[in-house]
C-alpha cells in the first residue's frame, strides 16, 4: 500500500545516547512512544531517545540467526524481544505446520500478479497467526517472527546456479512486477498496520556461483554499469516502489566492494535515488565476511563501520563470538561511526516494529486476531495451493494431443525418482511436508487407471540416481497403456550452496527414460519434470515416443492432485504456464558462471537458438491475435510521450483455457546498445471457445528507455509485439504473434527529463 512506502521520520532528530545508571521510575504507560495518537515520527524519536548505546548495539547486532537472535527485550521500556529471522518465500518454513505453495520459479511461470499476490497473502496470514501463538507462549526463536526475508528477486542469469528455484526467472520486468505483488500481498492493505513486512533480497548483482567454480561468500561480481542498471537493479527498484520495509544485502562484492559495505549501492542508489527509508539486513554472516572472506577490512571495528556507514541497519549472523556489530561501540568511540549515523540506522528497525503493531494495544490491530487453528492449512489455503500448482505447469510438448486423457486408462505406470518421493517435490525454503495434505504424482494419478504400477528405478527414489534398477522399471512399464516418467533434480542437487556442473539429467535418469520408452512398446510416454534450472531433455523433445513433456517445477504439497486435474482437464484445468527463463539446448550455449556480462545471456541478449524460449508454453486450447497492427497510437511521438497498444485475443480452440498475453518491444536501428527485445507487459486471461477479449496497455517512457551512462529514451522506430509467446522463434506454439509500430522523433532524451529515475 502507498503508506507503507513512506517512512515519516525522514527529517532526522539526532539523539545523544543515554548512559543509564539508574532505574527508570516512569511508568510504562506514560512513554510517548506508546501513545497511539502521536505521529509515527514522534513515537520513533521518543523511543530511540531513551536507548543506551549498549541497547542500540544489541538491537542492531541481533538480527539472528540461532544464538545471535532475537533482538533482546528492553524491560525498563516494556519492549519485548523481536525475531527478525523469518522466511516467507511461499509458505512459512521451519516453523511447524504451514501450507506449502509451489516454489517461486513456478510462481513466475504463472505470469500472474494475482496468483503471486494470493500466495503472499495466504503465507502472510499463516505467518502472522503463528507469530500470535508464539508470542503468547513467549517463544522468539528462529522463524517465529513476522519480518520476512522474502521475496528473492535475483535474476536467473545462469541455468546452473543453485538458487534459480527461489527466483522469478531471468527477466527484470517480470521479476519486478511479481515482486511488487508479493510485497503487497505480504504486507496487506490495512491503513495503519502491516500484517508482515517484506524483505527483498539479495541486493545486488547476486546470481551465482554458490560453490562451482568458486564460493559465493567471497565472489566479486564484475558487472558493467549498463548491465547493472538494465538487468540487476530494476526489479529492486520496483520492490521499493511497492513499499517494502526491508532489503537484504548480498554476500558478494560488486566491482571490489562488498555489497553490505557498498555505499553506492545502499545509500546513493537505494536511499538517495529511489527514496528507500526502510532497513537493510545483511545476509547471514555477510557483514563478517567483509573482513573474513573479502579481506576488505582488517578489524571488526572497521567492518562494523564500513557496513553501518554504507547503510546496513541489521546484522544477521550466527555467532555472538564473531559478530561484527558487537564492536559498534568501539567504532563510535574511535570516531569511525557518528552518533547521527547510528541514530539513522536504528530508527527504521523500531518504525517497522511499530507498523507491525508491536507498541499498540492488540485490540487496535486486526491481524492480532488471526488464529493458527483457523488459517494454517485451512481448506481455502489447501485449495489455493492446488489451483496455484495447476497454473505453474508448463506444457512443453503434446504430440497427438495425448493430454488431456480422453477416458480412463486400463493400466498405468508411474515411474522415476519423483513418482512417489514427497520431500523431493518441495524444493528449498519450503514448509515441512505434511503427508495429511500432500500428494505425489503416484498418489494423484493412480485413480486415473484401473491398475497402476510403480517403480522408482533409482534406489531409495534418490534423484542422484547412481544406483539404477533397470529391472524395476521394466516390471512397472511392460503392459501399461500409459507411462508417466517423473524425473528432475530437487533440492539435493540444486539449491542454496549447490550449483550444478552441467545440464545433464542426474545420474542414470536419461537411461531410465530411454528404457521406459523401450519397454512401453509404442504406448504413449509422458515425461514430468521436477526441477528449477533447465535440463538437457533434447532426446525427449525429439523422440516421438515421448508424446508429452510437462515442466512442473517444484509444486510442493498439491503435486498429485494438481496433476490429476490437469491430466483430465477437470473443471478447465488447462495448463497455461510459460517458461520464465530461456532453456539452453546444449552446454555450448551456457557461458562461464563467473562472467557477469549479459552479452549472450537470456532472451534479451542471446543470439543462439534455445531448446525452448522464454515465454514458451502450450495449451489444450488455441488462440489468435489481431487488431494490434492499426492500434498502436499515436504512430509518431516525442520522447516522454505515451503510446497505447490494443490487441484482440480470441480462443479459436474447442476448450476453455487461460492465455498469457505477452507484449514485447523492439528498438529499431540505433547507435545505442539495446536488448534484442524486452517484455513490457503481460496479463493472464481466461477465455471460453470463441470468446474474445481486447487487451489495452500503455507504453511509457520507462519501457522505451535504455541505459548508456544514464537512462535515455532513444529517437528510433519501435515495434510492439503481442502474443502468447515471443516473436520470431524456431520453437513456437501454433498461435500467431501480432505487431504494430511507432516512431520516436527528435533527439535521444534523458529519462529524468520525463520525470522518472529508472525503468
Amino acid at each position: 500500500m502507498a503508506t507503507s512506502a513512506k517512512f515519516p521520520y525522514q527529517n532526522h532528530v539526532w539523539i545523544v545516547f543515554l548512559v543509564c545508571t539508574f532505574p527508570c521510575s516512569m511508568s510504562l504507560a506514560s512513554f510517548p512512544f506508546q501513545n497511539t495518537s502521536l505521529p509515527w515520527q514522534d513515537r520513533v524519536d521518543d523511543l530511540v531517545s531513551r536507548l543506551t548505546m549498549e541497547e542500540v548495539v544489541l538491537q542492531m547486532s541481533r538480527g539472528g540467526a540461532h544464538a545471535n537472535g532475537p533482538a533482546p527485550a528492553i524491560p525498563r521500556l516494556g519492549i519485548l524481544p523481536h525475531q527478525w529471522n523469518t522466511e516467507c518465500l511461499r509458505g512459512d518454513p521451519q516453523a511447524g505446520p504451514a501450507t506449502s505453495f509451489p516454489q517461486a520459479l513456478g510462481l513466475a511461470a504463472t505470469f500472474s500478479t494475482e496468483v503471486v499476490h494470493a500466495v503472499a497473502e495466504a503465507t502472510s496470514i499463516e505467518v502472522r497467526a503463528k507469530y500470535n501463538n508464539y508470542t503468547q507462549h513467549q517463544e522468539y526463536g528462529d522463524h517465529t517472527g513476522i519480518s520476512c526475508f522474502s521475496p528473492v528477486i535475483n535474476i536467473m542469469r545462469h541455468p546452473l546456479w543453485g538458487r534459480n528455484q527461489e527466483t522469478y526467472g531471468e527477466d527484470p520486468y517480470l521479476s519486478g512486477r511479481l515482486a511488487q505483488s508479493f510485497v503487497r500481498g505480504l504486507q496487506g492493505d490495512h491503513p495503519r498496520y502491516i500484517r508482515t513486512n517484506a524483505g527483498c533480497k539479495h541486493f545486488d548483482v547476486h546470481g551465482g556461483p554458490e560453490n562451482i567454480p568458486s564460493s559465493r561468500f567471497s565472489f566479486d561480481a564484475k558487472v558493467s554499469e549498463r548491465d547493472w542498471h538494465m538487468t540487476f537493479l530494476p526489479q529492486f527498484q520496483k520492490c521499493v516502489e511497492a513499499g517494502t520495509y526491508s532489503i537484504m544485502c548480498s554476500y558478494n562484492s560488486i566491482r571490489g566492494v562488498p555489497a553490505c559495505a557498498n555505499k553506492e549501492l545502499l545509500t546513493d542508489i537505494l536511499r538517495d535515488t529511489w527514496g528507500f527509508h526502510g532497513y537493510v539486513v545483511s545476509d547471514e554472516g555477510a557483514v563478517e565476511n567483509i573482513m573474513v572472506k573479502h579481506h576488505y577490512t582488517k578489524t571488526f571495528e572497521e567492518t562494523a563501520a564500513a557496513a553501518v556507514n554504507a547503510g546496513t541497519n541489521l546484522d544477521l549472523t550466527v555467532s555472538k563470538l564473531t559478530n561484527a556489530y558487537d564492536h559498534i561501540s568501539k567504532a563510535v568511540a574511535g570516531g569511525l561511526i557518528s552518533n547521527q549515523t547510528l541514530t539513522e540506522r536504528v530508527k527504521p528497525l523500531f518504525y517497522t516494529r511499530m507498523r507491525l503493531g508491536e507498541f499498540d494495544p492488540p485490540q487496535m490491530n486486526p491481524y492480532s486476531k488471526l488464529s493458527v487453528t483457523d488459517v494454517v492449512q485451512s481448506a481455502d489455503h489447501r485449495e489455493l495451493a492446488v489451483e496455484v500448482a495447476l497454473k505453474t505447469f508448463v506444457l512443453l510438448k503434446n504430440n497427438d494431443s495425448v493430454l488431456p486423457l480422453s477416458g480412463k486408462v486400463t493400466s498405468l505406470a508411474v515411474i522415476g525418482p519423483f513418482a512417489d518421493n514427497l520431500p523431493a517435490l518441495y524444493g528449498d525454503y519450503s514448509p515441512i511436508p505434511d503427508p495429511k495434505f500432500s500428494s505425489t504424482p503416484l498418489q494423484g494419478l493412480s485413480g486415473l487407471a484401473g491398475k497402476t504400477q510403480h517403480g522408482a528405478g533409482c534406489k531409495g527414489s534418490d534423484p542422484v540416481c547412481e544406483d539404477y534398477d533397470q529391472q524395476e522399471v521394466k516390471m512397472a512399464v511392460e503392459g501399461a497403456d500409459l507411462v508417466v516418467v517423473c524425473l528432475g533434480t530437487g533440492a539435493g542437487i540444486e539449491s542454496e550452496g549447490r550449483d550444478r556442473a552441467d545440464l545433464s539429467l542426474p545420474g542414470k535418469q536419461l537411461q531410465l527414460l530411454k528404457d521406459a520408452v523401450s519397454y512401453a512398446s509404442s504406448k504413449p510416454v509422458v515425461l514430468l519434470l521436477f526441477n528449477a534450472g533447465p535440463l538437457d531433455i533434447s532426446w525427449a523433445k525429439d523422440n516421438d515416443a515421448v508424446k508429452a513433456i510437462v515442466e512442473c517445477f517444484l509444486p510442493a504439497q498439491s503435486t498429485g492432485e494438481a496433476l490429476r486435474r490437469m491430466f483430465l482437464n477437470e473443471n478447465n484445468a488447462n495448463p497455461a504456464g510459460r517458461l520464465p527463463f530461456t532453456w539452453p539446448a546444449t552446454m555450448d550455449q551456457v557461458p562461464a558462471m563467473e562472467d557477469y556480462t549479459m552479452d549472450g545471456r537470456t532472451y534479451r541478449y542471446s543470439t543462439w537458438d534455445p531448446l525452448y524460449p522464454f515465454g514458451f508454453g502450450l495449451s489444450y486450447a488455441q488462440f489468435m491475435y489481431d487488431y494490434l497492427h492499426d492500434h498502436v497510437l499515436p504512430t509518431t511521438i516525442h520522447p516522454c510521450d505515451n503510446v497505447t497498444a490494443v490487441v484482440r485475443v480470441t480462443n479459436i480452440g474447442n476448450v476453455t483455457g487461460d492465455e498469457v498475453v505477452q507484449f514485447y518491444l523492439e528498438w529499431g536501428s540505433s547507435s545505442l546498445p539495446v536488448p534484442t527485445r524486452q517484455l513490457i507487459n503481460f496479463t493472464r486471461v481466461n477465455l471460453k471457445p470463441n470468446q474474445e477479449k481486447f487487451i489495452n496497455v500503455t507504453i511509457t517512457a520507462r519501457e522505451m528507455a535504455v541505459y548508456t551512462d544514464q537512462w535515455v529514451v532513444p529517437a528510433v522506430g519501435m515495434t510492439v509485439f503481442a502474443g502468447g509467446q515471443q516473436p520470431l522463434q524456431n520453437t513456437a506454439i501454433v498461435s500467431n504473434v501480432a505487431y504494430g509500430t511507432f516512431t520516436i522523433t527528435g533527439n535521444t532524451t534523458p529519462l529524468k527529463t520525463c520525470g522518472h529515475v529508472g525503468p
